[in-house]
């Protein structure tokens, strides 16, 4: 992995910044454009470091959609979700819309602003929710940041946004330096779905064999996982207040 390194924005149409920006290749028609809306965001510089690579850069996070990099706004360091060339979006629009919506109920990265490729947004310095689980044993601090995670996803699931990525969520929750988690990544939320964040993260967080489902067994005690079905099947027939009271209850028995 290669070290960090904070470009000006008047040098990122040379290699290999540009092909980052451009991900994955780069072309005058495609750079130009997003050279423009840098401009109008008014990014005087990006910031190539993470534990993620494209090519031979480090950037936070790499997916199907999008390059994350950091973002140097008003002397601000700000996450810069810049989407693929390849990817098979028209824009980043709809899911800065759905990242709004998120917002106004206390759930993700804060909004910052968003163009056709670009969208920008709070960064979030911390960890992935395993790493932090790794240094981080105190029940009740544990248990405080599960409670967080899955009343987030109580009021996702209120006003009917589905993130679509939580049932298989190490990438898309982060707990920052002060043990607050983030719900992260919302390019495949949507409204036309019945949304299932509080399942979704419950299968993840406590009925899988994953190393955080582990973790979390050791440290808040094991699950009656035929107990936590029928609960969760209740839910997702009532999802009402007291169900999920219900559930919350059931999953911090012990701590």
């Amino acid at each position: 992995m290669s070290k960090s390194v904070i470009i000006p924005a008047v040098q990122l149409e040379e290699e290999p910044y540009a092909s980052v920006i451009c991900y994955p290749r780069a072309t005058p028609k495609e750079m130009h454009p997003r050279i423009e809306e840098l401009k109008n965001l008014e990014i005087t510089a990006v910031e190539f470091s993470g534990k993620s690579s494209a090519f031979t850069l480090s950037v936070l996070g790499k997916g199907y959609v999008g390059i994350v990099v950091v973002a140097h706004v008003r002397n601000t360091r700000l996450a810069l979700k810049m989407q693929r060339v390849d990817s098979d979006r028209e824009n980043l629009e709809h899911e800065a819309e759905l990242l709004v919506r998120a917002n106004n109920i206390g759930v993700g990265p804060q909004f910052v602003a968003v163009t056709k490729h670009f969208l920008l947004m709070q960064l979030i310095e911390g960890y992935l929710i395993e790493e932090w689980l790794a240094t981080h044993r105190d029940r009740v601090v544990v248990r405080t940041v599960l409670t967080n995670i899955l009343e987030q996803c109580w009021r996702l699931d209120e006003i009917g946004l589905d993130h679509g990525e939580l049932c298989k969520a190490p990438k898309h929750l982060l707990v920052d330096k002060t043990n607050v988690p983030y719900i992260v990544d919302f390019e495949t939320a949507s409204t036309q779905r019945n949304a299932s964040n509080v399942t979704s993260v419950c299968q993840f967080l406590f009925q899988g064999n994953s190393e955080v489902c582990k973790t979390i067994a050791v440290i808040i005690g094991e699950q009656n996982r035929k107990e936590l079905v029928e609960i969760l099947k209740k839910y997702r027939k009532n999802r009402d207040r007291q169900t999920f009271e219900d559930l919350l209850k059931h999953v911090f028995l012990r701590v």
